[in-house]
């Protein structure tokens, strides 16, 4: 990381690791005004990959569960790489960078899958970088996050899951007030000084991962990689899949899931009002199935006003019995809760 900017966030407070800020000092603070207020997060837990190349769009096309050729320069997406029988290695969010494409993911799985699709380059023009070091991603979510970023000399998208490009970055509108930020590495730390002055707050990664949840939009992560069909987790509701394109691995498993009827299993959002935090992969259990795990956890971050808010993989049938519990059938009860979009 740019240690100027590490610098400056220490300065600032933030508890910096490796792939994360865990806060800038009052966690608690932090999430309720990422519910209530505006907050600005340095995404330390994404990583970036470049595809560069006059092969580039075919190369991800062909590997992706979603149309990048189609992808317009003023527009991302959601995307996924499977293994052949449909389960997620990573999933990203993608959008061009002039003729090239970047993909954001979840940084424990950064290099293993830059390697696995460098596997598949052969005679394809086309060159994968790692990009984490040239470009910072930052966060920006409340009412004001707009204003504050056009302020800053960088214009918002008007739709949802549009880009805008400036000489300052370029802007990812992720939801209605919810933007993601890309600065090139030598501007990173003036970005910040601005993005997270008066009335942003700086806030660490939990309090954009409790977004990212509340959203319904899952990260899938080492612990969580090859557990779900990309439906599994949502993702044709969030514009995560072609059902139109041709083949790419796991693409017979995919289409088959979508023709062939509904999902068994989804993922939901559930509260758990008391005991630790749940982590990724962790099982839930049900009365409805007491002899086996009914669920997984996806994602999971501390919630405004207390307990954890989680992305959780179900059975649809234990999800309506509602009596779920964390770790094991006589473990912390959650609560199912209503994603911002429908579950068919």
């Amino acid at each position: 990381m740019n240690p100027r900017l590490l610098e400056q966030m220490r300065r600032q407070g933030g508890v910096v690791g490796d792939s994360a800020v865990q806060s800038f000092g009052d966690l608690p603070a932090e999430l309720v005004a990422a519910r209530d207020g505006c907050v600005a997060v340095p995404l330390l837990h994404l990583g970036l990959i470049r595809a560069s190349g006059e092969d580039a769009a075919a190369f991800l096309h062909n590997l992706l569960s979603n149309d990048i050729r189609s992808l317009a320069g003023d527009a991302a997406q959601y995307s996924s790489l499977c293994t052949g029988k449909g389960r997620m290695l990573a999933n990203f969010i993608v959008w061009r960078d002039g003729d090239d494409f970047l993909l954001a993911l979840s940084a424990d799985l950064h290099a293993v899958i830059l390697r696995k699709l460098s596997m598949y380059v052969l005679r394809s023009k086309v060159k994968l970088t790692d990009a984490s070091e040239e470009t910072a991603l930052f966060g920006m979510a409340g009412a004001e996050a707009a204003t504050l970023l056009t302020g800053a000399g960088m214009p918002v998208p008007p739709a949802l899951m549009g880009v805008t490009h400036c000489p300052a970055g370029t802007i990812l509108r992720q939801a209605a007030e919810r933007f993601l930020v890309a600065v090139p590495a030598e501007l990173a730390a003036a970005a910040w000084e601005t993005l997270s002055a008066t009335p942003a707050r700086p806030a660490g990664t939990p309090a954009w991962t409790w977004l990212e949840v509340r959203d319904g939009v899952p990260l899938i992560t080492a612990a969580t990689q090859e557990e779900f069909v990309p439906q599994m987790v949502n993702f044709e509701l969030i514009g995560g899949i072609s059902f139109r394109k041709g083949c790419y691995p796991g693409q017979e498993v995919v289409a088959r899931t979508h023709y062939l009827g509904k999902v068994k299993r989804r993922m939901f959002l559930i509260h758990l009002g008391n005991g630790k935090l749940p982590a990724p992969g962790d099982a839930l259990h049900c009365s409805d199935m007491p002899e086996q795990p009914c669920g997984r956890v996806v994602n999971a971050a501390p919630a405004p006003g207390g307990g954890c808010d989680v992305l959780a993989v179900l059975y649809s049938t234990s999800a309506e019995a509602g009596d779920i519990h964390l770790g094991a059938p006589d473990g912390h009860r959650l609560e199912v809760r209503a994603l911002p979009y429908p579950i068919p």
